[in-house]
């Protein structure tokens, strides 16, 4: 673990009901500086979200969302995708890279969506982690953004806050996902992990955090190890 991640002593010298009540300020506090935190994958239904945050991995949201309207044009279904040519499907996700993989990840989930499932996307935990290329990270988006779900994405940005806020010091998704629930109401598990990311994609930044121009800093044990300067903290924030 890098000094980066996690904060001077991480959660060692505070007690349990004490960070739960800090974690519960800050994420009151980035529901104000981000009232508008969302799932920043394009979707209309929960097939296309399961696809869509499969693709995900090891690219970004937007280079997804340029994607995934050219694929779901052609296979709106999981049908049609499942009895798709794999050539013409690796051919649309080239840009998203690891495209033999992803092809084989949201065919196979396809095929079994058909096979097990009448098509359609199952709204259980225990099942979808049975799909192909499906972990609990992508059950939990589906399961919070298509179905309502209450869930934790251990995606990176929230692994990475969980370990600066002092949260957790573990680097395991499992392990961070249950912590994190521990600290917060179980019906706010979505919209917190989708403050956590909007925060690390405008401010809490992977190399150099914007400390300077962070509304949490004051609760936060890694404060400090960014850009504590305000004016150029602020110029950092992406809008």
């Amino acid at each position: 673990m890098t000094s980066g991640d996690a904060g001077p002593d991480s959660a060692g010298n505070e007690s349990s009901l004490a960070r739960t009540r800090r974690a519960r300020r800050v994420d009151r506090v980035l529901a104000v500086r981000y009232p508008d935190a969302h799932c920043e994958l394009d979707f209309t239904s929960p097939f296309e979200l399961l696809v869509a945050t499969v693709l995900s991995a090891q690219t970004t949201d937007v280079r997804v969302n340029l994607t995934t309207p050219i694929l779901f044009a052609r296979y709106p279904d999981a049908a049609a995708l499942a009895a798709a040519n794999p050539e013409e499907v690796e051919e649309i996700l080239r840009p998203t890279g690891f495209f033999r993989a992803k092809t084989k990840s949201v065919m196979g989930l396809s095929r079994d969506l058909v096979e097990r499932f009448h098509g359609e996307v199952p709204g259980r935990l225990k099942d979808l982690v049975t799909l192909p290329g499906v972990g609990r990270k992508t059950a939990n988006v589906v399961l919070g953004n298509a179905f309502g779900v209450p869930g934790i994405t251990t995606d990176t940005h929230v692994m990475r806050l969980s370990r600066r806020l002092g949260y957790t010091a573990s680097e395991d998704p499992l392990v961070v996902e249950q912590e994190l629930g521990a600290l917060l109401p179980r019906k706010d598990w979505t919209m917190a992990s989708h403050r956590l990311i909007f925060h690390g994609r405008r401010t809490c930044f992977a190399r150099r955090p914007a400390c300077g121009a962070c509304p949490v800093a004051a609760m936060c044990p890694s404060a400090g190890i960014g850009e504590l300067d305000p004016v150029r903290a602020l110029a950092m924030v992406k809008a």
